[in-house]
């Protein structure tokens, strides 16, 4: 309840925040976003990731984030070409469409629907799944639709150098051979990341604009279309209908593709210059609104 609470009370303190003349709103929002991606995100995978314990069934919840990450390219790649849409904004929606928020918003709301069992579940969909699309195909794409045509070697270089990357597969060498922080540096790494919540809403709040002249509302139901409805639809579709997988494992899976855009997503959206507003305005309306999807889709798993 208390991740709820933080949501909306810093989502509100950076729309009210707009407002006052005096606050340098730019680039508080610019510096929040790299304290979230370079510092919040490493703490958070050099915390979880030596705690996984591998197994074949794992396949299904690591599964859905690249999945839905890769159907969202395909997706708004064709209709990007069909309709002559601008590289910024087909990347835009790829980007915060494809990636759901599996952590911050996902970890509480699977404890409180399924349990320590259940958050197990989750932090597999977000750490080998979200939190690794985002830093190796989500770089991958806000590279390629916001610079034009760059060379091989310059992603990969922005990939590799990427902070949450590097931290990454150190995270993963702890893991392979049994290695684990102490205890005060496990601490430390663990507040450090619970920050992510409150700076990450309040950069959002802060970019967030309520414009209803705004051309970007069509781009907006689109992209919630696809992210609340038809992500979770696809995955049930896959792991339920072909598969026949009928676990609680399954049932988590589908809940968390049903959450609501990535925040991190949005952020790197947004620093990449890929529709900054169409970006928070997929997190501002995204978030909300996926209270009502997720109570749909959590009555769609009890048939699981």
């Amino acid at each position: 309840m208390s991740n709820f609470i933080l949501i909306f009370v810093f989502l509100f303190l950076g729309i009210v925040l707009q407002n006052v003349k005096a606050f340098p709103v730019v680039n508080v929002y610019k510096l929040l976003n790299k304290f979230v991606i370079y510092i919040c995100l490493p703490a958070l995978a050099l915390y979880y990731i030596p705690k996984i314990e591998w197994n074949n069934k794992l396949l299904y919840p690591i599964g859905v984030t690249w999945i839905g990450f890769i159907v969202s390219f395909l997706f708004f790649s064709f209709l990007g070409n069909r309709f002559g849409w601008s590289k910024k904004l087909t990347g835009c929606l790829i980007i915060t469409a494809g990636l759901g928020n599996t952590s911050f918003l996902g970890f509480p709301i699977i404890q409180a629907l399924y349990g320590e069992e259940g958050l197990k579940t989750a932090i597999l969909v977000d750490q080998p799944g979200t939190f690794v699309v985002l830093s190796t195909l989500g770089i991958l794409v806000a590279t390629l639709f916001s610079t034009g045509s760059p060379s091989g070697f310059h992603i990969a270089k922005k990939i590799l150098i990427f902070p949450p990357f590097i931290t990454f597969l150190l995270a993963c060498l702890m893991n392979v051979f049994d290695f684990d922080f102490y205890h005060y540096i496990q601490f430390g790494l663990q507040k450090v990341g619970s920050v992510m919540t409150p700076l990450a809403m309040l950069s959002v709040g802060l970019q967030l604009r309520f414009d209803k002249k705004s051309q970007h509302w069509k781009f907006l139901g689109l992209g919630l279309l696809y992210k609340l409805i038809l992500t979770p639809a696809l995955i049930y579709l896959l792991y339920v209908v072909i598969l026949g997988q009928n676990s609680k494992t399954i049932q988590v899976s589908i809940m968390e593709a049903a959450m609501a855009p990535m925040i991190t997503a949005s952020i790197l959206a947004s620093t990449h210059g890929l529709k900054p507003r169409l970006s928070s305005m997929m997190i501002g309306f995204g978030i909300p609104l996926s209270f009502v999807t997720l109570l749909f889709w959590y009555f769609v798993v009890q048939f699981v």
